[in-house]
C-alpha cells in the first residue's frame, strides 16, 4: 500500500526545449535543478530537432532570411518527439529563444503540432525565456498558442542580456552572427548573453515548485509570484509593437517573393538590412527619448501596461533579479 502512494504522489514534468548556443539549455538546467533533485518528481527533457538544423553562427543573409516567417508564425518541420504524445504531465516548461520578437521557429512548430495539443491540453505550463530583451511581442504570440491548444499558462520567467538595452544591440547580434560572446574592443562592447549570476538564481523557480508539489496546492498564477521573474521595461513596449508592425510589413513584402532561401529575396534583404539599422540607430532612440519625455502625462498607462505584460508571474519591487 505505502508503494502505491509513492507511485501515485510522484509528479511529472516536462521540459520542451530548443537552443542554439546553449545559454538556454543552461538557464533550463539552474531552474530545473531543484525538481531533479526531488525524489518525488520525475523531470523529462525534450529538445526539438528541426528537420533542416538552422546555423549558428548565422551567415548575414541567412538570419535575416528568417525574420518573415518568424514574425508570421510558419512553422519548420521538426522531426518527431521522442516522448509519446499521450503522456500526461503536471507541469510542462517551455524554454524558448526569441528571434524577432517571435518565438524560435521550432519552438512555433511544435506548438502548431498535433503532438502540443494532445500533451498541453488542459496542463499548466511555465514559459522561461532568454533573450537580448525584447520579449513582450513573442510571449503574447506564446500565449496565443497556448490559449488555441487549451493550455493553462501559471508562470512565465524572463532572462535579459546583461549588456543592457542599448549596448545589446551591437553585443547580440555580433554573438550571433560570429559565435563569440565577446567582450569586444576592449570592452567598449560588453559581452553578449544573460549573465552567469541570473541563470544560477533560476533554482528559485524550480524551488517554488518543488515546494507546491509537496504541498498539493493547485499550480495557479500564483506559482512564481513574488520571485522577480519577469522584468517590463516600459520604454520598449511601444518600441515593440512598432517594430513587429515593420515586420510585418517587410515580412509580408519577402515571403511573396518567394519561400526561405529563394534568390529574389536576396536584393530586398539587403535593402532591409540597410533600413533596419538606421531605424535601431536614428528613429528608435529619438522615439525612445520622446516616450521618456511624456511618461508623466502617460504614467498610468504605463504601469497598467507594465502590469499586463508582467502577467501571470508579477513583478517584483526593486531588484528584479532576486527574491
Amino acid at each position: 500500500m505505502f508503494a502505491a502512494r509513492a507511485i501515485r504522489s510522484m509528479k511529472k514534468v516536462l521540459v520542451i526545449h530548443f537552443s542554439q548556443t546553449g545559454q538556454l539549455d543552461r538557464a533550463a538546467e539552474h531552474f530545473t535543478r531543484p525538481l531533479v533533485e526531488a525524489t518525488d518528481v520525475d523531470v523529462t527533457f525534450e529538445q526539438l530537432q528541426p528537420v533542416d538544423p538552422f546555423p549558428f553562427p548565422w551567415p548575414f543573409l541567412r538570419f535575416l532570411d528568417a525574420f518573415p516567417e518568424c514574425i508570421y508564425l510558419d512553422p519548420p518541420p521538426i522531426r518527431p518527439l521522442s516522448i509519446d504524445p499521450g503522456a500526461t504531465y503536471d507541469l510542462v516548461v517551455i524554454a524558448y529563444q526569441v528571434w524577432f520578437l517571435s518565438p524560435a521557429l521550432p519552438v512555433t512548430a511544435f506548438m502548431q503540432s498535433d503532438a502540443a495539443r494532445k500533451l498541453l491540453a488542459d496542463t499548466p505550463v511555465i514559459t522561461l525565456i532568454a533573450c537580448r530583451n525584447m520579449w513582450l511581442m513573442a510571449q503574447e504570440a506564446m500565449k496565443t498558442m497556448l490559449a488555441d491548444i487549451g493550455a493553462r499558462l501559471v508562470g512565465n520567467a524572463v532572462l535579459i542580456d546583461a549588456a543592457g538595452s542599448f549596448l545589446s544591440l551591437f553585443a547580440t547580434p555580433l554573438w550571433v552572427l560570429s559565435g563569440n560572446k565577446g567582450p569586444r574592443f576592449g570592452g567598449l562592447i560588453p559581452r553578449a548573453g544573460v549573465s552567469d549570476a541570473d541563470i544560477d538564481a533560476c533554482d528559485r523557480f524550480g524551488r517554488r515548485i518543488v515546494d507546491r508539489f509537496r504541498s498539493e496546492a493547485p499550480l495557479d498564477q500564483s506559482l512564481l509570484s513574488g520571485l522577480g521573474a519577469v522584468t517590463v521595461d516600459e520604454k520598449l513596449i511601444s518600441s515593440e509593437r512598432m517594430a513587429r508592425r515593420g515586420f510585418r510589413a517587410w515580412g509580408k513584402l519577402l515571403r511573396a517573393l518567394g519561400p526561405p532561401g529563394s534568390n529574389r529575396r536576396k536584393p530586398v534583404l539587403i535593402v532591409y538590412s540597410v533600413f533596419l539599422v538606421t531605424f535601431l540607430l536614428t528613429f528608435l532612440p529619438i522615439s525612445m527619448l520622446i516616450k521618456k519625455l511624456a511618461a508623466p502625462l502617460t504614467r498610468r498607462r504605463i504601469a497598467e501596461q507594465k502590469h499586463y505584460f508582467s502577467q501571470p508571474s508579477g513583478m517584483t519591487p526593486g531588484n528584479p533579479g532576486r527574491e
